[in-house]
This record gives C-alpha cells, sequence and structure tokens, in this order.
C-alpha cells in the first residue's frame, strides 16, 4: 500500500518546484490554444484534476501529471528527469579514484 506524505513536512523548495512546474504547464496549454476541458478529455482526466497539476499540487499523482504532459507531446522531456548520464554528482560519488574492488 502506498505511503501518503504530508505536504506540510516538505520543504518550500519543493513547494515552489511543483508551482514552477505547473505554471509551466499551464503556459504550454495556453500556447497550444487548448482549453483545460480540451486537456482533460484528451488526457482522460478530471478537469479539476488538470486545474490541480496547472497549480502544482502536491496532492496529485504523478499518472496525472503525465497525462497532461503526454497529450501536450511534452512526456519525452520527463526522460531528462534523473537521467544516470546527466548526473554529473552521481557519476562523480562513483567514480573513486585508486578504488580497487577484490
Amino acid at each position: 500500500m502506498a505511503r501518503i506524505i504530508k505536504t506540510s513536512n516538505l520543504s518550500p523548495e519543493t513547494a515552489a518546484l511543483a508551482q514552477a512546474l505547473g505554471a509551466r504547464i499551464r503556459i504550454a496549454r495556453q500556447r497550444r490554444g487548448l482549453r483545460v476541458e480540451d486537456v482533460a478529455a484528451k488526457a482522460q482526466i478530471g478537469k479539476k484534476t488538470v486545474e490541480a497539476v496547472e497549480k502544482g499540487s502536491l496532492t496529485t499523482s504523478l499518472g496525472a501529471y503525465l497525462a497532461v504532459l503526454n497529450c501536450m507531446s511534452l512526456a519525452r522531456e520527463v526522460d531528462l528527469v534523473a537521467d544516470p548520464g546527466l548526473d554529473r554528482e552521481g557519476a562523480l560519488l562513483v567514480y573513486e579514484p585508486g578504488a580497487r574492488r577484490v
């Protein structure tokens, strides 16, 4: 069973990231000349869910965000999120010069 995360326990930075993402999604919808109702129908989710995505709601499912992005042909950009090939910090942590495995 999924664990529920209290949004009050999340940092202000996390909330700001979500709100910024929602704002970018709203701009993408508006640039495409789509109404909230159009996106809801294409993504097969409710109008209120689309509105929650555009507000950056932290309690809205990742699936809803992905459905909205996908219906606007923006889902491939999600592949860049946490891409191991772009994670310089992670690569530096894995690479340990002089370390030998036995």
